[in-house]
């Protein structure tokens, strides 16, 4: 990838290098991010890396932790290398499906598992023409795959959390039925008055709490965007801007 931009994120605290067209990392990864409980010197592996955007907004807010990604597209595998060195991560970034990672891959357990699949079932639409940006939004690999490597490779009590479209929360659930336990989940509204376009879910493997839905987050202010200012609710702000946590853990 030649035509590069660096774009920062967390108000500065992260500066990404990411391609100028194609899929470009949003608000969704540092949300993500953000609702991640993790510790110094635990293990965190993100499914689907991207440019790093996820895992390197959780280690700009949790210093000491040891990072893998993995990602399918190569020139984004590259990028993310580049990114987590830049900012010093302890991280390796394999390029590989996902269902074909290396065997000391599929051997390890982390204590955190994060991913932010695709939100479109690819056999229900139509392919985006840069093929970095369908991949990213649609892909080939069904979201009953990347919740069951993702159980696979959690720890005792590792914690599991994605970010998804609304629509898919059916398909989640019944994914993770009876493989993890203290199932939370965070709706996602973009406005107060508008329903949830995205949730987060967390669970535990072997996590012995009853579900709950946690309060939900709202993006913006107001009924709708009336101006050029920027209408994020202050919790988002300081999520986006000053890598606040999203606290949804029990």
């Amino acid at each position: 990838m030649s035509d590069l931009t660096q774009d920062a994120f967390l108000g500065g605290q992260l500066y990404l290098w990411q391609p100028r067209r194609g899929y470009r990392a949003g608000v969704d990864p540092v949300l993500l991010a953000a609702s991640v409980p993790a510790q110094a010197g635990q293990t965190v592996l993100e499914l689907g890396c991207g440019a790093g955007a996820a895992m390197l907004c959780l280690h700009a807010r949790v210093k000491g932790l040891h990072l893998t990604g993995v990602e399918v597209q190569r020139d984004y595998a590259t990028l993310a290398r580049r990114n987590a060195t830049e900012v010093n991560a302890n991280a390796q970034v394999v390029a590989t499906d996902l269902r074909d990672m290396p065997l000391d891959l599929r051997q390890q357990q982390f204590h955190h598992v994060l991913m932010n699949p695709p939100y479109f079932d690819r056999s229900a639409g139509t392919a985006a023409r840069d093929p970095g940006r369908d991949t990213s939004i649609g892909g080939d690999t069904p979201l009953s795959d990347w919740l069951n490597i993702g159980i696979k490779r959690l720890a005792p009590k590792g914690r599991l959390s994605l970010i998804q479209h609304i629509a898919r929360l059916p398909d989640v659930i019944a994914a993770v039925h009876g493989r993890l336990g203290s199932l939370v989940v965070l709706p996602i509204h973009p406005r107060p008055a508008q329903p949830p376009g995205l949730f987060i879910l967390q669970g535990v493997l072997a996590g012995r709490s009853a579900f709950r839905m946690a309060a939900p987050l709202v993006m913006h202010e107001g009924a709708a965007h009336d101006s050029d200012r920027e209408s994020y609710t202050h919790q988002t702000r300081a999520i986006l801007r000053a890598a606040a946590t999203l606290d949804i853990s029990d």
